[in-house]
C-alpha cells in the first residue's frame, strides 16, 4: 500500500520525554493510522487500518504487551 505521508502530522505520546526514543504517531486520511520511529523520521513507517489499530490499542490498554 502507497500511502503519502507528506502531509502528515507527527505526534509522540504526552509521557515521552526528549530522553527517550518514542514512536510518532499520525492519523491519515481514510481513517488510516501511521506509525514510525521518532529518532529515525525519514526511515519510513508503518501503516495501520483501523481494525487493526483498534485491535492494537485496545491490547496496550488490556496490558496484552505488559513486560512480566
Amino acid at each position: 500500500m502507497n500511502v503519502d505521508l507528506s502531509d502528515a502530522h507527527w505526534f509522540k505520546s504526552s509521557r515521552s520525554d526528549a530522553t527517550q526514543d518514542c514512536v510518532e504517531v499520525a492519523f491519515l486520511d481514510a481513517e488510516l493510522v501511521g506509525v514510525r520511529d521518532s529518532k529515525n523520521p525519514s526511515g519510513g513507517a508503518l501503516v495501520f487500518g483501523p481494525g487493526e489499530w483498534q485491535a492494537f490499542t485496545a491490547g496496550v490498554a488490556g496490558g496484552k504487551f505488559d513486560h512480566r
